[in-house]
């Protein structure tokens, strides 16, 4: 049996690998099939015709054109026998764990809303019955793939977080049980959720491993990979594009702007400003404004 990575060898393209979402429409004709898939990263398969049984470490399922299906990246057995059908047809959607929790924290007051009303076990694999509004968002996706130019990735990400957004609010319960199927991405939307309501409150490593419930050595290491730099870095980097925008985009004076940002002193932060764009705050909100 050979060893299919997906969506590594099914796309002709390959620069689209380097895109945290990919969508592809996928057929098959083979009345017969069974085959041993990587996949690199989580799925939606959105099913048009035919059944499928994949199997997972801990569970066989059967795929069928009455649900639509969410697959966790990870090892997995597929066959098939579309002996009843003409074909097997579905429209997949692979996503990175970086954009489930970009929505997550995006919408986390919502979902820590939902999350008080159930308690969701984590699972690798759910389905969702059709409905409505998922026939017409199948309907809608057909129509984007047909298309002969390339997908922007602004208009592939309204595209899933539309479904994402509905499955959470209307099919709470068991989306909940995907999107907190592991404890690693758990600890990364927290991290992420800390860091990102705090940059300009001047939390300690300390104090904001705290609210994460690590410790700060952890804490430190976890940002570096979701961050791909250090926290004085990053948070510094931060500082300076909200206050490029307060300059530019709303007219603000820096001295209205630096105790917002959590600078100890106006000094401070125009020498910080003048390091990162290289001209004083004033010059720049006058240049750019």
């Amino acid at each position: 049996m050979n060893v299919i990575n997906l969506p590594d060898d099914i796309l002709s393209n390959k620069v689209e690998l380097n895109s945290p979402i990919i969508i592809y429409p996928y057929s098959s004709k083979i009345n017969r099939f069974r085959e041993k898939s990587v996949l690199h990263q989580n799925a939606v398969s959105l099913v048009i015709s035919g059944q499928k049984t994949i199997r997972f470490v801990e569970i066989a399922v059967n795929t069928n054109d009455q649900e639509i299906h969410f697959l966790s990246a990870g090892n997995s057995i597929a066959s098939f026998d579309i002996t009843k059908y003409q074909e097997f047809e579905s429209i997949l959607i692979f996503f990175n764990n970086k954009e489930l929790t970009d929505f997550s924290v995006s919408n986390a007051t919502l979902i820590d809303e939902i999350k008080r009303k159930y308690n969701p076990v984590p699972s690798r694999y759910i389905s969702f019955e059709k409905d409505d509004f998922i026939r017409t968002y199948i309907t809608s996706m057909h129509l984007i793939v047909a298309r002969s130019r390339p997908l922007s990735l602004e208009m592939k990400r309204i595209k899933l977080w539309e479904l994402l957004l509905y499955l959470l609010e209307n099919r709470s319960q068991p989306f909940l049980s995907f999107l907190y199927r592991g404890n690693a991405l758990q600890n990364e939307m927290t991290i992420r959720k800390v860091v990102e309501s705090n940059i300009t409150e001047n939390l300690t490593l300390g104090e904001m491993a705290f609210l994460c419930n690590v410790s700060t050595s952890t804490f430190k290491r976890q940002f570096g990979k979701i961050y791909n730099a250090s926290p004085t870095t990053w948070f510094l980097q931060q500082k300076m594009q909200i206050a490029a925008q307060l300059l530019t985009q709303h007219n603000e004076k820096p001295g209205e702007i630096w105790f917002k940002l959590g600078f100890e002193t106006h000094t401070g932060f125009t020498k910080a400003f003048k390091k990162h764009f290289g001209i004083s705050p004033k010059v720049y909100g006058t240049s750019l404004s």
